[in-house]
């Protein structure tokens, strides 16, 4: 796909820059933090010098000199006769490596958005099973589906939520992860191209990566989707299948507005395109109600073509390895048969467990997102005294902030922070490539509030005892 932006779009993205001196400077500084930040997309063509120039008001030589300046600095290339195109410094650019789990030591823990589950919640959900488990014990205990029961639970709340499910449409997967991926091994053939949002779920582009798929990217700022660029994406590339967080976005914590989520709906539609809507985190919605299904403002014809992946990971614990995705019966079947290749079934026990938590779950919700407010707020707190001048927006839902360093030195901060006892990652780690998203980092509030509190003390000491000019060497790493 030969992506381009227009001089209109481009305008639109940038800062105020009236009466900054040298005015091509400032530009050139302006688009070249554009495309560090994902808002512009890298290997995309430029507006031409003179669309850009009447779109922003300024002479062709402030637009000429500005192209210069990022060509000199590595954020762009001009290709013969065919314009100016988006890049990164070499320098900028780390090289990819296999993640893998870091070593136990003692270090906090903020590389990880997943919360835990009280004890006295899992001994009494233990203590309710046990019945069942005995009398599922003299079972085979081999189902590819899920058991039956488990999945007319996730229906009945598909259906009490607005969209009417029937169990034969819910198949039971060891967790979103396992969902998605059988999916792209039953729909999706290698070369095939993948939208996927920018920044997103690490472990999910990954999955992509792995079964050699092409994929488009559509940014998510800190203003939301660009419902525009998305459908131009949908139009032009015409991808099989694409991949959304719609509900408190992981790594932002945006929630997509209602009427994007029918333009993505109606251009997907009309491209032909699979949508994979990953809802892990509805239920953690902190200051609006839970939103809706996805599939909910599709037609009938048009939902024949969105599966919707849940799980239990985020919403109560990463250890219970319980997902599941939604779709049209005769897809939860292909979907199953291609399951057992590799997996005969969940476990009996996961699946009873998740049983009785999901019947539980208007008791357990409530408290659950009271306590991650008031750790989303010691977060808050604690970063605005340490750090004034990061920027964040207080997301609406979901596990941790998306936050704004100010400059490129999320890798090396995290780098230093491990000496202080706090992992965490940097920002081009969600990133769909290398290189971008070098100020951000994402810092999840699922820990108590002191120990928070404790971890972004440690993080100033790292700041303040000096970070590294050169790139910090890349670790292995593993987040969920």
């Amino acid at each position: 796909m030969e992506r381009s932006v227009s001089g209109r779009h481009l305008a639109g993205l940038l800062p105020d820059l009236t009466g900054l001196r040298p005015a091509y400077r400032h530009l050139s500084e302006a688009i070249s933090a554009l495309i560090l930040d994902g808002r512009v997309a890298l290997h995309a063509r430029l507006p031409a010098e003179r669309e850009l120039a009447t779109a922003l008001g300024v002479s062709r030589p402030t637009v000429t000199s500005a192209y210069d300046l990022l060509r000199v600095h590595g954020f762009a290339h001009s290709r013969q006769g065919s314009g100016t195109w988006t890049a990164l410094p070499r320098e900028t650019v780390p090289s990819r490596v296999t993640r893998a789990l870091p070593a136990p030591d003692t270090a906090i823990d903020l590389a990880r958005a997943a919360p835990g589950l009280p004890p006295h919640v899992l001994d009494d959900a233990l203590a309710r099973v046990a019945p069942s488990l005995a009398r599922h014990s003299r079972s085979p205990g081999y189902d590819p589906f899920g058991l039956p029961e488990l999945r007319a639970t996730i229906a009945e709340r598909y259906t009490r939520r607005g969209l009417p499910t029937l169990p034969e449409q819910i198949l039971v997967t060891s967790g979103a992860q396992h969902a998605l991926t059988l999916v792209l091994g039953l729909l999706a053939a290698p070369g095939d191209r993948v939208m996927v949002e920018n920044p997103s779920y690490p472990n999910a582009l990954d999955a992509v990566r792995r079964a050699r798929l092409r994929t488009v990217a559509v940014p998510v700022s800190d203003d939301g989707w660009d419902v525009e660029i998305t459908e131009s994406a949908l139009r032009q590339a015409v991808p099989h299948l694409a991949f959304l967080i719609p509900d408190f976005h992981n790594p932002t914590g945006l929630l997509m507005p209602d009427e994007a989520r029918g333009r993505v709906l109606t251009a997907a539609h009309r491209a032909g395109t699979w949508l994979v809507v990953d809802e892990t985190l509805t239920d953690l919605a902190l200051d609006v109600p839970v939103p809706a299904p996805f599939a909910c403002r599709a037609t009938p014809e048009a939902a024949s073509k969105v599966i919707t992946v849940g799980s239990m990971s985020k919403s109560h614990w990463g250890g219970l390895r319980i997902g599941w995705l939604r779709a049209t019966s005769q897809l939860v079947t292909e979907l199953a048969a291609q399951r057992i290749a590799t997996d005969l079934g969940g476990s009996v026990l996961d699946q009873l467990l998740a049983q009785v938590l999901l019947e539980r779950v208007a008791e357990l919700l409530p408290t659950q997102r009271e306590q991650l407010r008031a750790q989303r707020t010691a977060l808050a707190e604690a970063l605005a005294e340490h750090f004034p001048r990061w920027t964040w927006r207080l997301p609406p839902g979901g596990l941790s902030l998306w936050v704004d360093l100010g400059e490129p030195v999320a890798a090396e901060l995290a780098e230093r922070a491990l000496a202080y006892g706090v992992r965490i990652e940097g920002g081009g780690l969600f990133a769909t490539d290398p290189g971008v998203f070098a100020g951000r980092l994402r810092i999840p509030y699922t820990l108590p509030p002191e120990v928070l509190r404790e971890a972004v003390q440690r993080m100033a000491s790292a700041a303040a005892d000096g970070l590294p000019t050169a790139p910090a060497r890349r670790r292995t790493r593993w987040v969920a």
